[in-house]
């Protein structure tokens, strides 16, 4: 009797330890993730309060207000190549990496154009010297966000999500250093601003050198053969190939951004300054909470949903019945803990001028669970050959936001943009939904439990 079949009838008592093997790891690898994002939000939080405490509210008004103009240069800045990468290999293993130097060449075109721009930006601030020089320092972010989103994709594609965690925090811990020289010292704000720009460009350095084995074409790819060699010589695609296939990545960003922040800005010019303080609040809370499904899809799962859309149905389908519920599911939780939490600890960390944000976080707070679950399912579109179909919907989500924002807000001030949110997130989630039952799941029939601890086994057999 063949080994196999001794296997089958005595069973491998082996496999469900290796299963539950595969679910730590993978865990553990979600955690790393996860803690990375709370150091960097904590991080972040922490250099806003001392140098807030350190510079006079003049020299911190100019410096964040550069900082986070150049911040939403971001998605300009990489133009949807890191998300590009994960697709294109993915679907195509080591056949991508003809896709990879003139994605580069695009890159270091837009970061051109971008860092161009905000030196023109700098300087256009003179006769002010401070502030044309914090301006003209803080360019060098520009690259470093670049550098940061094209390596967490690299990552990603390696299966290093230790490396990968630790990118994404070292440069924020990096920040906390300048700003406590800088509270230490008693330095100013151009001292500062030249502590990030230093930071910015040790991060770019690190950033080359952990990508030079993938630009050799000599990076082993999670989930692909081993490359016996640097890659064999392959037509690369053209650059103007590469700006129209990453286009859907950029507007989908650019959406994104929208709903983050667009909300704030209408209640600053059109109800008040205070107003807008009061949102800006709970949506930086609402931000930090959306780092949880960006997590779980956008750094651990997308690279691994690329590469099922093609060669896995079976995968794809326990992501659509146990990821979407799932994500609802924690969502919901999530929320409910934030809606209690608001009341008594916003005031008490911000003071009592910031009470009535509270209850605007407390309405908020019903969009975290569509968020949660939209995003589950919308990363089966990215995968499943239906990212333009997707980017569309997040347009009409972003139209959905417009109207709501245009009658709410005139009605019932910052509590309307609180609500124009949870419409707009809910309007964006049922589109997803709807969009991946039809679309990608279609007449198929949904796995069982039975079927998720059947496919663990095997794996884990797999990876022994």
């Amino acid at each position: 009797m063949s080994p196999s079949a001794v296997e089958l009838r005595t069973g491998d008592p082996a496999r469900p330890r290796r299963a539950r093997n595969r679910l730590v790891t993978m865990l553990v690898h979600l955690g790393m993730l996860g803690l990375s994002q709370v150091g960097v939000t904590i991080a972040a939080f922490g250099t806003q309060i001392l140098l807030a405490r350190s510079l006079s509210q003049a020299a911190f008004g100019t410096f964040t207000t550069a900082l986070a103009l150049i911040s939403l240069t971001a998605p300009l800045a990489v133009f949807g190549v890191s998300e590009l990468w994960l697709q294109q290999f993915g679907q195509q293993g080591t056949g991508a990496y003809r896709w990879v130097r003139p994605a580069l060449r695009a890159v270091a075109g837009c970061c051109a154009l971008i860092v161009a721009a905000v030196l023109l930006w700098g300087v256009v601030a003179l006769p002010d010297s401070r502030t044309a020089t914090v301006r003209v320092l803080l360019a060098a972010v520009v690259l470093a966000q670049a550098a940061l989103g094209l390596v967490a994709s690299v990552q990603q594609l390696r299966g290093d999500y230790r490396g990968l965690s630790a990118l994404q925090l070292a440069p924020h811990l990096g920040r906390v250093a300048v700003v406590l020289g800088v509270w230490a010292f008693g330095l100013g704000v151009v001292a500062a601003a030249a502590g990030y720009a230093a930071v910015a460009l040790l991060t770019v350095l690190a950033s080359l050198l952990v990508m030079r084995p993938f630009i050799r074409g000599t990076m082993p790819l999670e989930g692909h053969p081993r490359p016996a060699g640097p890659a064999p010589a392959a037509q690369p695609v053209a650059v103007r190939a590469v700006l129209g296939a990453a286009l859907p990545f950029v507007l989908g960003n650019v959406f994104y951004l929208l709903g983050m922040y667009l909300g704030t800005v209408v209640a600053g010019e059109f109800l008040s300054p205070e107003a807008a303080a009061l949102l800006s609040v709970p949506m930086s809370v609402l931000a930090a909470v959306y780092l949880v499904p960006r997590v779980v899809y956008q750094q651990y799962f997308l690279a691994k949903l690329h590469r099922w859309a093609g060669s896995d149905r079976d995968a794809i389908l326990l992501a659509y019945r146990y990821g979407g519920a799932g994500m609802v599911v924690l969502g919901a939780a999530v929320a409910a803990m934030v809606a209690v939490a608001a009341g008594p600890v916003l005031p008490l960390l911000l003071g009592p001028e910031y009470a009535d944000s509270a209850d605007v976080l407390a309405v908020l707070a019903l969009a975290i669970p569509f968020r949660f679950g939209g995003a589950a399912v919308a990363s089966l579109l990215t995968s499943g050959g239906l990212l333009r179909r997707k980017v569309a919907y997040q347009g009409a989500g972003a139209a959905v936001y417009l109207a709501a924002l245009a009658v709410a807000t005139p009605l019932w001030g910052i509590m309307g943009a609180a609500t124009a949110t949870v419409v707009a997130e809910v309007a964006l989630c049922c589109l997803f939904w709807v969009a991946v039952r039809r679309r990608v799941v279609r007449d198929a029939a949904l796995p069982s439990w039975r079927d998720v601890r059947r496919r663990l086994t095997r794996e884990g057999s797999r990876a022994s």
